[in-house]
């Protein structure tokens, strides 16, 4: 399977289904992360819409950069990796990511994300939201 296409079609031409609307993907401009450099968010549902219950991103992470160590002290924070190839250090434990990896990261976990050589695509949701 072409990955980087998939998450091509993530980016460009995916939806967000829900009962009263629809959510294209593509509408939503790519944010800057406020702290670390090399990593965008696309912000596909925030707190706004869930009553505060949940949240989920679409991430690209540059090639080589990473999202550093930190902690969510209110969230559950889960990954599914899309395409590209990295590392996750999640809770001390270095787990490799590429496409088809799932990562959960309970409440008060450390946890970090490294890109490799070709960048990292995935999708981040929170419970509670993030944003």
């Amino acid at each position: 399977m072409d990955y980087k296409n998939l998450f091509e079609k993530f980016n460009n031409g995916g939806k967000l289904l829900l009962p009263d609307t629809t959510i294209d993907f593509d509408a939503i401009g790519w944010s800057k992360h406020p702290t670390f450099e090399g990593v965008e968010l696309k912000h596909i549902i925030t707190a706004e819409k869930t009553d505060g219950q949940f949240s989920f991103h679409l991430v690209r992470i540059a090639p080589n950069k990473k999202i550093g160590n930190h902690i969510h002290e209110k969230q559950l924070e889960t990954h599914e990796v899309i395409c590209g190839a990295g590392v996750c250090v999640n809770n001390g434990e270095k787990l490799s990511y590429e496409a088809g990896i799932i990562s959960i990261f309970p409440i008060g976990v450390p946890h970090e994300v490294i890109a490799g050589e070709d960048g990292l695509y995935l999708f981040a949701k929170f419970i509670p939201a993030l944003c």
